[in-house]
């Protein structure tokens, strides 16, 4: 199909990704159909391909913090390939993407990570987590306080922007968290972390045997990057060693919907305290000398609340 207003070509295919979502429409540029290597293919025609590239559809704010890493294809003739699931949870599951230009090696992996539909979806002990984050409209916050359809959309919507939001403050101040890519309704795609060639994910923190990692340095980068987000006001909500992964001996935060706002947030100081004690017991099981309370006492210094 061709577009009269702009003279460019159309093509159109329901995305796969999000069932509830309308048909999804991709406009290539010029540039792109002008280029000898690209030619306008209906999707069906690129093997195994699900979707067009969706990057650029989001709006100023829902793409990651620039300069855009090399490794990232941001292409509009690219395509998104759906390779499996990494992860099943209560809210979301998260899926393995490959976004890539057709008949060329320009690609990359991303991990999209989808919250479910309101009738499937369980956010566990998001009151506590809300406070702090109300929305302007009364009505809306009545709606999400009686969990009504429209109420869990509205949790679900916030939730993910939550955690983009949190991903690129945390990205941009340096704190080891996968690069927000962009967001697309409740559709959150990030840096996929693990082995690109075997695309095998990282180990979880709680994955990792004691008697080869070094416990120590882990917990080293572990306390300067939980520190940095002290300072900056922040606390993960619900830290443990099952969402920090440990990548050729890096750790990377993940799974940070419930981000708190340790200002804001009434509980804060209870927040850093739990995030410092699940990860100090994690440690400490493994005979690493740690004490979860000076932990606890040096964020609670660190963002300087009472």
């Amino acid at each position: 199909m061709r577009d009269q207003d702009s003279g460019f070509s159309r093509v159109t295919k329901r995305r796969r990704f999000d069932d509830d979502d309308p048909m999804f429409h991709k406009r290539a540029t010029r540039q792109a159909i002008d280029t000898p290597e690209y030619e306008a293919w209906e999707i069906n025609e690129i093997d195994g391909a699900d979707r067009w590239s969706t990057w650029d559809v989001p709006t100023a704010g829902q793409r990651g913090p620039r300069p855009y890493p090399d490794w990232l294809v941001t292409d509009l003739a690219a395509a998104d390939t759906e390779l499996g699931i990494l992860k099943t949870g209560k809210e979301a599951d998260v899926f393995l993407v490959e976004r890539g230009i057709p008949r060329t090696d320009r690609r990359c992996l991303l991990a999209a990570k989808r919250y479910r539909a309101s009738q499937h979806r369980l956010f566990h002990r998001d009151a506590g987590y809300l406070e702090g984050r109300r929305v302007r409209e009364s009505r809306d916050n009545r709606a999400m306080a009686k969990r009504t359809t429209t109420g869990m959309q509205m949790i679900a919507t916030q939730w993910a922007n939550a955690e983009f939001g949190a991903l690129t403050q945390l990205y941009v101040l340096g704190v080891p968290v996968p690069y927000p890519v962009q967001i697309l309704g409740t559709e959150l795609l990030q840096e996929f972390i693990g082995e690109a060639e075997t695309r095998q994910a990282a180990p979880r923190l709680a994955q990792v045997r004691a008697d080869t990692a070094d416990l120590p340095d882990l917990w080293a980068q572990l306390v300067a990057a939980v520190g940095l987000m002290a300072r900056a006001g922040l606390a993960h909500g619900d830290l443990s060693a099952y969402n920090i992964l440990v990548n050729d001996g890096r750790l990377v935060l993940i799974d940070l919907p419930q981000i708190v706002d340790v200002v804001a947030n009434p509980q804060g100081r209870d927040f850093l305290i739990r995030d410092a004690a699940n990860v100090a017991t994690w440690f400490r099981a493994r005979g690493l000398d740690v004490s979860g309370d000076e932990f606890a006492e040096e964020l609670i210094a660190e963002a300087n609340i009472r």
